[in-house]
């Protein structure tokens, strides 16, 4: 059992950000980057993994999203530069 995960892809630094939770991190990354589902991520162009965060239970991870998506943009943009001050892609350091 992969363990669950809040993350955030970005199209670009400081770009558009979508807010998500799974419990396969590198899958649903890669669904996003390649743009194999419909909807906002492939509208907006956002296949950069640029932050994310592990919950040993997916109703912690669930109550972390939700509290992610309910604060600012500003508020987004500082977590992921805590973590990941280039905004780098972080999807190959996951296989």
């Amino acid at each position: 059992m992969r363990a669950p995960n809040v993350y955030i892809m970005a199209s670009r630094r400081n770009g558009t950000l979508y807010v998500g939770v799974t419990s396969d991190l590198a899958r649903r990354a890669y669904e996003h980057r390649e743009g194999l589902l419909p909807g906002f991520t492939r509208q907006y162009g956002c296949k950069l993994l640029v932050w994310y965060e592990s919950y040993g239970l997916m109703t912690e991870a669930i109550d972390r999203e939700k509290q992610i998506k309910a604060g600012s943009r500003k508020r987004k943009i500082a977590l992921i530069e805590a973590m990941n001050p280039d905004w780098a892609d972080l999807y190959p350091g996951l296989a």
